[in-house]
């Protein structure tokens, strides 16, 4: 008898009577305490393959996995179990960037509504940005506010980054201690007075004190390279340009005050630095400029320690089909054009890609600031609650929200792009749990991770209405896009916490964890 140990793997659909001590195949354990998930389709160890997966009630860990789809009969009477076949189980996605705004912009987003649209989507952890929230998480004192405001309000597992500002580096080893899954700083202002950007003095002292811990340091990378006519000195502001190309309005003008030389100048100036903490990972959010790319591959090339994430947004949205006043579309760095889109995708799907993982950077806010006219096709009526219409790229707030709806986008895309569903789960589980830590419990199907199951109908499809955008603000560029891939439930730590075409979130209540556990 061949026995995998990594898998549970048995030649045969019944297990052993007597199997090793190292495999816990506990299926006798009464049925109250066991959940049994199967399909022929699921994704385990980055493999498609046949499953049945044994999840304990008790400790929510995956207990045991078998390569076939064994009958239920295989279990205690009353157990709770399921085939799903055709539809594909996979590892809850770990959304590593995503603004809940809580405490302090609650009107904006927050835990329960935040974490209700993940969970709608398949994403089973989030870990929130330390900005947005008032006080932002740059002090131990602001990630203690934080966590008060997070209790009993998550329905899925969620942990916390840290904030580089200037003057906080004393900070920075305590927020390590007290569970930050990572570090973000910005090297441009970030449109809130309470986050201010960080000089090259500033990234070199947080590099210092981060040196030696097992953390993660992530930039907002742009910086205003020498300022040209068409590029104001305040770009995040509602400060127009000094000369701009064109109307106010018109998408066209906002992306030629956001050039990809931001980027590129940022991203130099970071690598710059890399010196002072070689061993210390470091990250590039929301990549949007393919210019930058080589930087970073040369980079990597050197020993540099970095890697870059990109966002739904960058890979399924495109300036020129950007309505003239459509404010959704308006993020930063923004949305370039076709060719920059298709770079991206390309870089993403080599094999030694600087590009490691696909986030939401959901970044909502009321709809009134973002000033949407009333013209503007598929905006339904609370896109525009309150809105001056105006149009203004540059006075409206920058953010896309789209948490809850990324494996759709990215599937719905990616149906042109030649991926597979391995594919997702790498950059959205797999990637994005390790970059925060959490790879040896989070981002895959494995006896000892976290029964945190997604099941998907890859062929399934649905209309973004305001039933599919769970967050608190119906406000975003997809409404009205038919996406392809639904997800039908969703579990956390063996329990379903999501049912499409059931009870949806039932009447549990909410039952996330704060994942607050130092890094390693």
């Amino acid at each position: 008898m061949a026995l995998d140990p990594s898998t549970s793997r048995f030649p045969y659909p019944s297990p052993a009577p007597s199997p090793p001590n190292s495999i816990n195949l506990d299926i006798s354990a009464p049925a109250s305490s066991i959940a049994v998930l199967a399909s022929s389709r699921a994704v385990l160890r980055g493999k498609l393959t046949a499953a049945t997966i044994v999840i304990s009630q008790e400790t929510g860990k995956i207990t045991s996995i078998f390569h076939s789809v064994l009958p239920a009969s295989d279990f205690p009477s009353g157990t709770v179990y399921a085939d799903y076949s055709p539809h594909t189980l996979l590892p809850g996605l770990v959304d590593a960037h995503v603004h809940l705004n809580e405490p302090g912009r609650t009107e904006w987003e927050g835990f329960w509504t935040g974490t209700r649209a993940a969970a709608f989507g398949g994403v089973t952890t989030v870990i929130d940005m330390p900005l947005n929230a008032i006080p932002p998480t740059t002090t131990v004192a602001g990630l203690k506010e934080k966590v008060e405001a997070a209790q009993g309000r998550c329905w899925v597992d969620v942990g916390f980054y840290g904030g580089i500002v200037p003057g906080n580096a004393s900070e920075l080893r305590p927020l390590v201690d007290e569970g930050v899954r990572g570090f973000k700083g910005f090297l441009i202002d970030s449109g809130v007075s309470e986050f201010p950007a960080v000089s090259s003095t500033d990234i070199a002292l947080a590099m210092a004190a981060l040196a030696d811990e097992p953390t993660t340091l992530m930039f907002h990378a742009e910086t205003i390279p020498p300022v040209a006519d068409s590029v104001g000195d305040d770009v995040q502001w509602s400060l127009p340009p000094l000369a701009p190309i064109g109307p106010l309005n018109e998408y066209a003008t906002f992306l030629a005050s956001r050039p990809s030389s931001f980027e590129t100048y940022a991203i130099a100036e970071i690598l710059s630095l890399a010196h002072v903490a070689p061993n210390l990972p470091l990250h590039i959010v929301h990549l949007s400029a393919t210019e930058a790319i080589p930087l970073l591959q040369e980079a990597m090339a050197n020993g540099v320690k970095i890697t870059a994430e990109t966002c739904f947004h960058y890979l399924s949205l495109a300036a020129e089909r950007i309505e003239n006043g459509d404010t959704r579309h308006k993020c930063c760095p923004p949305i370039r054009s076709q060719s920059n889109q298709d770079g991206l995708w390309q870089e993403l799907l080599q094999e030694d890609s600087c590009i490691k993982t696909v986030v939401s950077d959901h970044s909502p806010c009321t709809p009134n600031l973002k000033l949407l006219p009333s013209t503007i096709s598929n905006a339904k009526s609370s896109s525009l609650d309150n809105s001056e219409g105006k149009g203004d790229f540059f006075a409206a707030w920058g953010g896309v929200s789209s948490v809850g709806l990324g494996l759709s986008i990215l599937w719905t895309e990616g149906q042109h792009r030649g991926i597979s569903i391995e594919d997702v789960v790498k950059w959205c589980c797999k990637n994005t749990a390790k970059q925060v830590g959490l790879e040896n419990r989070k981002g895959d199907l494995a006896v000892g991770f976290d029964g945190d199951v997604v099941v998907f109908d890859d062929r399934g499809t649905f209309e973004v209405g305001e039933e599919a955008m769970l967050f608190r603000n119906k406000c975003s560029p997809y409404q009205g896009m038919t996406l392809k891939g639904v997800v039908k439930e969703t579990w956390v730590r063996g329990q379903r916490i999501w049912e499409r075409d059931g009870a949806g979130f039932g009447k549990n209540g909410p039952s996330g964890r704060l994942l607050l556990e130092k890094r390693h």
